[in-house]
């Protein structure tokens, strides 16, 4: 092969790669494309182009002259003031090119310097006090977006003054215009009789280039560094519903638990956002936690919103807190009999976070929780993973599938109970025996992050058994009733906190395949209050959840878990900053 030297030309470069392509059998079809590609006259020229420029850099090249395209013209004039040879008269057809014209133009320009663009020239007609202002001509270039401003009207003056702009628009990436600028006119149109919603019309339908007359604001603030403040959003937004936004096209629409990134909050009512995960690099509007609560306080007041939910312990499902006697599964006529008699306890002892101060009320609002991305580094413990399920999700069984494919990776907290040990049981395995007046000496204590009574005898899960799992290195799975979130949701055990709910039939069937994840025989009463469950349980809940789980069939089911628990340890995942920072 060739020796290519430090002196050897891109193009013979290119030149001797081209040669040396030889297609084979295995990469036949890629070698002949690159070959073709090489070998294209186009990549040639290109290739010599830049080996002369490279060699014209090298002398520190100066103009000759700063006015060819005079030049030009002289020459031109001279040449047409006689009679013409067909040298001549060639080289006054190639000099009267508009393509020569704009070369000799754009050299000129280079050579001058006179790279700033020419304004237009004032209007004469201008009254005295216009005169003594700095104007700004602004020139922008935009598509179909939008130009990423937002106006007001200024009650003192009338004047139009810029409200804001966003992050990423048009108006922001020119860096020529800036929040508190007079505006004046819109392409040579004046614009201050006018009303602000038919200025922000003239904007938005304008196309290509617009040229805005602007008063500059007498101190214009520095433009500040994007922000990385992520935000969890905990309700649905929809702009075109909202009357109060100040450009119902500039919000920013979103669904609960999706993720935000905040670019400005500079506006203390409409900070500035985007979607993670949003090709859209522009930044949009949405409301500012001090003004979302103080709007929903508001309706509040007046009557036209419930107060925050407080989520009540809902009923346990029989199929999945059955005590674990029996062996055989439970039909669906079982279902209705037994789900109503095993509730959790209410007068549990309450943690510290549920205390009624001010900043504990405020947290009732759902508005945003600001997160960032977490991934146990080597070494830490695995993430608490949390189950909750609707009824007849049968979240328990779904668990203890996980652990018995995989022992050495998931383990179980063991629950606590008061009931006699049976002849079969071991102690620390199936249960924790203890007596009835040490349980509920640890409810006391605030052990136990859930507990309950059936059959006159107590159940219940302790902090400590998802200690001793967490300390052997293994992911804990429980499965509890949402309102134990309240104790596990903390920095200590960063819980991945996963929803489980059936797939519910449509209305119109009767009657449930073998695919379902719903036993034959419930009634249509069972369904229906299956149904409720799961919506309760979202409404009150679903601000927590990280993952929900349709289940479709007991298969399908612990596959998609599984891969969502191998996702939490090998991906980052979205907490709240305050596990985190410390």
């Amino acid at each position: 092969m060739p020796i290519v030297s430090a002196n050897t030309g891109l193009h013979e470069t290119l030149a001797i790669l081209t040669s040396q392509l030889h297609p084979d059998a295995n990469h036949k079809e890629d070698l002949v494309f690159l070959r073709d590609v090489f070998s294209e006259k186009s990549i040639g020229y290109l290739m010599k182009i830049h080996e002369r420029l490279k060699l014209y850099e090298k002398y520190s090249p100066t103009p000759v002259l700063h006015s060819a395209s005079c030049l030009a013209e002289d020459l031109a004039e001279e040449l047409q003031s006689g009679p013409l040879q067909d040298d001549e008269r060639e080289l006054l057809l190639l000099l009267n090119t508009p393509h020569l014209k704009a070369v000799l133009s754009a050299h000129d320009i280079v050579a001058q310097k006179k790279f700033d663009p020419v304004l237009p020239p004032l209007p004469e007609d201008l009254d005295d006090d216009f005169e003594e202002e700095s104007v700004k001509i602004v020139r922008l270039v935009k598509n179909k977006e939008p130009l990423g401003a937002t106006i007001r009207r200024d009650e003192a003056t009338g004047a139009v003054i810029v409200a804001r702009i966003m992050r990423g628009g048009a108006a922001d990436r020119s860096g020529l215009v800036h929040v508190g600028d007079e505006l004046r006119e819109v392409n040579g149109n004046l614009i201050t009789h006018k009303r602000p919603e038919e200025i922000s019309q003239i904007l938005s339908q304008s196309q290509g280039s617009i040229t805005l007359k602007i008063i500059p604001a007498v101190a214009e603030e520095d433009r500040l560094k994007e922000s990385r403040v992520y935000l969890r959003a905990l309700f649905d937004y929809t702009p075109f519903e909202d009357k109060a936004t100040p450009c119902q096209e500039a919000g920013l629409p979103f669904k609960r638990g999706d993720i935000l990134q905040v670019v400005s909050q500079e506006d203390a009512t409409w900070w500035q956002a985007k979607k993670v995960g949003d090709c859209n690099l522009r930044a949009a509007l949405i409301p500012s936690i001090q003004f979302q609560e103080r709007r929903l306080r508001y309706r509040m007041k007046m009557n036209s919103l419930p107060a925050p939910l407080s989520p009540k312990a809902p009923t346990y499902d029989r199929t999945e807190k059955e005590d674990c006697d029996s062996k055989s599964a439970l039909n669906g006529k079982d279902v209705a009999s037994l789900r109503r008699s095993f509730r959790l306890k209410k007068d549990r002892q309450g943690s510290p976070a549920e205390t009624q101060t001010p900043e504990g009320q405020r947290s009732d609002f759902r508005i945003y929780e600001e997160v960032t991305q977490y991934l146990p580094r080597p070494g830490e413990k695995p993430r608490l993973i949390v189950l909750i399920g609707s009824l007849g999700a049968r979240v328990t069984e779904l668990k203890q599938k996980v652990i018995a494919d995989n022992p050495r990776w998931f383990g179980l907290a063991v629950p606590h109970t008061t009931r006699a040990r049976k002849t079969h049981e071991r102690e620390g395995v199936e249960y924790h025996f203890i007596s009835r007046a040490a349980f509920e000496a640890e409810i006391q204590n605030g052990k136990f992050i859930e507990y309950g009574e059936y059959k006159e005898n107590l159940y219940g899960t302790s902090l400590e058994s998802i200690h001793k799992v967490l300390s052997q290195n293994k992911v804990c799975l429980v499965d509890v009733q949402p309102e134990a979130l309240k104790t596990l949701r903390t920095a200590e055990f960063k819980p991945y906190i996963i929803f489980v709910t059936p797939r519910f039939p449509d209305s119109q069937r009767k009657h449930f395949g073998s695919s379902s994840s719903l036993s034959a025989g419930i009634t249509e009463e069972d369904l229906q209050e299956m149904k409720q469950s799961a919506e309760k349980m979202d409404e009150c809940y679903g601000h927590w959840v990280d993952y929900v789980l349709v289940k479709e069939d007991p298969v399908s089911a612990l596959a998609e878990l599984q891969v969502a628990l191998e996702r939490v340890q090998t991906e980052p995942q979205w907490v709240p900053v305050c596990w985190v920072r410390r």
